[in-house]
């Protein structure tokens, strides 16, 4: 232990008095950090968030992945979406009706989208914002990318619904995944406008479309872009999650204390947590490769056997990307796992302790996710093969970071620090019903 330069550390942190300023601390968020938000529009994408209607065989909505009995999350280490049942850890496979595999990667938390500085997402950052694309973001579809996303966060909503194990269905289940299976994704007839034909064809929608978007008019259809930026408007009002006691302390309204205060100097000081960690959402936005472990099937091509899955190099193709993953923002973490790009953590004490020496930690790892049955799954085969742990040990860009168990303890109270309840239960909350009449998952 260090308890000299932890007292030393707590000393020139711990009391940090009420209206002084810590120049190692971000500055306080605004609203000017964020997005504006319309009220009405908001609404109508609240609907939209929790109505089947968007999913291929009216059965799956986002909040089955995004929950806020979750947390926004799914509660899982790697989700089940088609061809599940049920919500979080009780969600479990259909047997008539079997998942092809697990959702690939753990579902991320949607507290605080509609800050501007989120210009890239996913746990691979395929899509982001890119000025000298005609739509103004860069994504996998290039060609087949339609303009009219309002944002990033819009945008992001093009993926689950065309995914096959995530909304859209099996192939030729229903109209929207056989529309994906043929290739068929924008334009008249593509996947996204036989959504946006569901949603027309409903009187409700139609009538409040109409009164949120000047440019859809009485009977006019309703396009993919339009579900999204509403969608989109919600999560930023919904989940923006910026009262927390860190928060609080930031803005010179009360101070830290105890434990969460020894974790906040570690964090920003002798620990190095902030060197990705940074700003006040606690994330520099880019890609490190951290050694977590890898369980299901990974992030791989169709036409591939293997079930790892090596992030960041997915979509640049740079050596240096390797098994790199998005830094995420810390916000609510403590309540958000399992943890790790395929939740690879159900505690997040051992996920700490882990990162902070993730050679070791990867060979020692012993699993313990959260993930509902489904026979003939391989989660483990990349973790059982000596030679793939060791090509994701390689890839690690950072020396340990040896802590003690005391300040790993005050590390885990700072985190707590970064908790705002107030903003999971949300503004709006679940709705009671949805324009479709497609039962709502509570």
């Amino acid at each position: 232990m260090r308890s000299l330069t932890l007292v030393a550390l707590s000393l020139a942190t711990l009391a940090v008095p009420v209206g002084a300023t810590d120049t190692t601390l971000p500055a306080p968020l605004t609203d000017a950090d964020f997005a504006p938000v319309d009220r009405d529009e908001a609404a109508l994408g609240w609907l939209l968030f929790y109505d089947p209607v968007l999913s291929g065989n009216r059965n799956i909505s986002c909040a089955t992945c995004h929950h806020p009995r979750f947390n926004t999350s799914d509660g899982l280490s790697l989700g089940m979406g088609e061809g599940g049942v049920g919500l979080g850890p009780d969600r479990r496979a259909v047997p008539a009706n079997l998942p092809e595999a697990r959702i690939p990667r753990n579902s991320p938390a949607l507290f605080n989208l509609g800050a501007h500085e989120f210009t890239v997402m996913f746990h691979d950052g395929r899509i982001e914002v890119d000025a000298t694309r005609p739509s103004g973001l860069r994504t996998p579809l290039e060609a087949d990318m339609p303009e009219g996303f309002a944002s990033l966060l819009s945008a992001q909503t093009m993926f689950p619904v065309l995914s096959p194990e995530e909304m859209a269905g099996q192939y030729n289940e229903n109209d929207i995944s056989r529309a994906v299976r043929q290739g068929r994704i924008s334009g008249e007839g593509g996947a996204w406008d036989l959504i946006g034909a569901r949603v027309t064809a409903i009187p409700a929608y139609a009538q409040d479309f109409a009164r949120v978007y000047p440019h859809i008019g009485a009977g006019d259809p309703i396009g993919f872009t339009d579900i999204s930026n509403a969608i989109a408007a919600f999560i930023e009002l919904e989940w923006r999650a910026d009262d927390s006691p860190f928060d609080r302390h930031l803005r010179a309204e009360a101070a830290l204390i105890g434990a969460a205060a020894e974790g906040m100097a570690l964090f920003y000081g002798e620990a190095g947590c902030a060197a990705c960690h940074s700003g006040a959402l606690q994330t520099d936005h880019d890609f490190h490769a951290m050694g977590q472990p890898q369980l299901g099937p990974g992030k791989a091509a169709r036409f591939e056997d293997n079930h790892r899955d090596m992030g960041r190099y997915r979509v640049t193709g740079h050596e240096a990307d390797r098994y790199a993953f998005r830094t995420p923002s810390l916000r609510n973490v403590t309540l958000t796992g399992p943890w790790g790009h395929a939740g690879a953590f159900d505690d997040l004490g051992a996920f700490l302790r882990n990162h902070l020496d993730p050679v070791t930690g990867l060979d020692a790892y012993t699993p313990q996710a959260v993930l509902p049955g489904l026979e003939g799954a391989a989660d483990w085969e990349v973790m059982a093969n000596v030679d793939e742990r060791a090509d994701i040990a390689r890839a690690v860009m950072f020396a340990p970071v040896p802590l003690s168990e005391a300040e790993i303890a005050a590390l885990l109270a700072f985190l707590g620090a970064l908790e705002d309840r107030d903003a999971v239960a949300g503004v709006f909350g679940v709705p009671g019903a949805v324009p479709s009449g497609l039962e709502v998952e509570r």
